[in-house]
């Protein structure tokens, strides 16, 4: 069985002992992120309390997958069982960790949507509700995940602290 990447950048930051997952998973929560937050952005026109809660149950979703990785995420649990026993077996996997700060990512512009909304600034709302659809919809329809993009850079980051001047 394969396991081929399709981040470059990923083979560089990230050991191969760390955990993988089927790539389909994730992009499936993509698809389904993007169909939530596109209803987030129609509903806000209309309600921006109903938006607010729309977006917190999604910035709930995002904590899941951020804190717990993709295979306790909500909609990963719904791709593992009943999605992936109907697919072939993988031959694409992925590292956990890039995804699982994507969903770090997700959960901030969810969470400054939530705050907009949530203080009157249905803008604020919607814009940061935009944010994240933007990303959830380059990874569900072209597999580009932006937070796994900007993973290394903050994982070489955090290993080379810069340190204190005198």
């Amino acid at each position: 069985m394969s396991t081929e990447t399709r981040n470059t950048s990923e083979r560089t930051a990230i050991p191969p002992a760390i955990d993988r997952v089927d790539v389909r998973g994730p992009r499936f929560a993509a698809w389904v992120t993007t169909a939530v937050l596109v209803l987030v952005l129609l509903t806000a026109t209309v309600s921006p309390g109903a938006a607010a809660v729309l977006i917190a149950l999604q910035a709930v979703v995002f904590a899941i997958g951020a804190a717990a990785g993709p295979r306790k995420h909500p909609y990963g649990r719904i791709f593992a069982a009943f999605l992936a026993p109907r697919l072939a077996p993988t031959s694409e996997t992925e590292p956990t960790p890039p995804l699982r700060f994507a969903q770090l990512l997700g959960f901030v512009f969810a969470a400054v949507s939530l705050l907009g909304f949530v203080l009157g600034s249905t803008i604020v709302g919607a814009v940061f509700a935009g944010f994240a659809l933007f990303a959830a919809f380059l990874n569900a329809a072209f597999g580009i995940c932006l937070g796994c993009q900007i993973y290394p850079l903050v994982a070489r980051l955090r290993r080379n602290p810069v340190p204190a001047s005198n």
